[in-house]
């Protein structure tokens, strides 16, 4: 994808998004996004939720515009992302995943990602927020760099996914952008750890614009509204307790939960990503 000729920087003032009529089909003309309509207020936290499928990663990466729309718009506090330079975008906004893409550098490297010109001392301080400086103190590559200067292979090899999770985690703690896209961002991690993390993480979305995706619905139970997905269109939305009380599929999804994880439920449409 290019900058629009014209294409401006994005300044982000409240982080309000809007979605408006969004159709999206990776170029096949149907499936996965169906007209889509969602506004998500500046500082409000939303969770997307629905089948494996339904179309939430998709509508993440659009916001982040690694796509371009087929039909209809994404605008921030009124820009329409597709007009505003890709580096000021992606810049104003913080983002965890659950392939999270590390580079063949050092671990500082890694985490400076988002905010280049920061110090030692904030690097370690993020680490630490995000349960990874004690990890990363044991690590030594094969040239003997050790700790934050040691080199994590092409694409974070040699980290478990739980580490790289960490990493991108302490990424997002020192960038400390105004809108932050989760999408399963704690799925690599065990539970001990996850909750050390989540009162940080918490902390880190107070006044940001967050979007959350996860499929243990009891990690985004507690947002300010849950967006169910399902077919790519918008099939339910509102709180946690609306949801169970309206006896919908978010409700048969939290109902079929076995420890916390989401039994497979097939959707109306599979989501279609193009081959790798």
């Amino acid at each position: 994808l290019t900058d629009a000729p014209d294409a401006k920087e994005l300044v982000v003032a409240g982080g309000r998004i809007e979605v408006r009529n969004v159709e999206f089909h990776y170029g096949k003309g149907f499936g996965v996004l169906n007209g889509i309509d969602l506004v998500v207020k500046p500082g409000e936290k939303v969770g997307l939720v629905g089948p494996s499928g339904a179309g939430k990663t998709t509508l993440a990466n659009l916001i982040l515009r690694l796509y371009d729309l087929e039909s209809g718009s994404i605008t921030i506090d009124g820009q329409d992302v597709a007009k505003v330079t890709q580096n000021s975008l992606r810049a104003n906004i913080g983002v965890v995943s659950q392939d999270t893409a590390l580079f063949h550098r050092s671990l500082r490297d890694n985490i400076k990602l988002g905010m280049p010109d920061a110090t030692d001392a904030e690097v370690i301080a993020a680490a630490k927020k995000a349960e990874a400086h004690e990890f990363i103190l044991t690590l030594r590559d094969n040239r003997d760099r050790a700790g934050y200067e040691a080199f994590v292979g092409e694409r974070g090899v040699k980290l478990s996914g739980g580490q790289r999770q960490r990493v991108a985690i302490a990424r997002v703690f020192l960038k400390d952008a105004p809108i932050l896209i989760l999408d399963e961002a704690t799925s690599a991690l065990d539970s001990d750890i996850e909750a050390a993390i989540q009162e940080n993480l918490t902390r880190l979305m107070e006044n940001k614009t967050v979007i959350a995706i996860a499929h243990r619905l009891s990690t985004i139970a507690a947002l300010d509204r849950l967006v169910v997905l399902d077919g790519g269109r918008i099939v339910e939305q509102g709180t946690h307790d609306e949801l169970v009380a309206l006896e919908g599929l978010y409700a048969r999804l939290w109902k079929r939960q076995s420890g916390g994880f989401l039994y497979h439920e097939d959707s109306v449409l599979e989501e279609t990503r193009p081959a790798e």
